[in-house]
C-alpha cells in the first residue's frame, strides 16, 4: 500500500449508514455504525454542501448532523463510481 494511502486514512473511518433514498434525487442519512459497532441515531440534518475534510483528507457532500447533544460532520464521497460514507476521528 502506498504511503499516501496510509496517511489519508489515519483520521478517516469508513462507517455503515442507513439512508432513505427518494424520488427526486435526496439521500438522508437516518443513522450510522461508529467502527467499535455502536450505532447512533441521526437526530438532525442542519446543513448539507460539497466540502473538504481537512483532518481526513477527501472530499464529497458533507452533511453537518446532530446526534444527540453533539454536532459532527459526515461526509458521502464517491471514488471510481463508489458511493462511501466516512467520518473524522476525534
Amino acid at each position: 500500500m502506498e504511503l499516501a494511502a496510509l496517511l489519508e486514512n489515519e483520521n478517516k473511518v469508513y462507517v455503515d449508514v442507513n439512508v432513505e433514498h427518494y424520488s427526486d434525487g435526496r439521500i438522508i442519512p437516518l443513522a450510522f455504525t461508529w467502527e467499535d459497532g455502536s450505532r447512533y441515531k441521526i437526530d438532525k440534518i442542519i446543513d448539507k454542501r460539497i466540502a473538504a475534510s481537512l483532518k481526513a483528507g477527501g472530499t464529497g457532500m458533507r452533511y453537518t448532523i446532530k446526534v444527540g447533544n453533539t454536532q459532527t460532520h459526515i461526509w458521502l464521497e464517491e471514488d471510481k463510481n463508489v458511493l462511501r460514507w466516512f467520518m473524522e476521528k476525534k
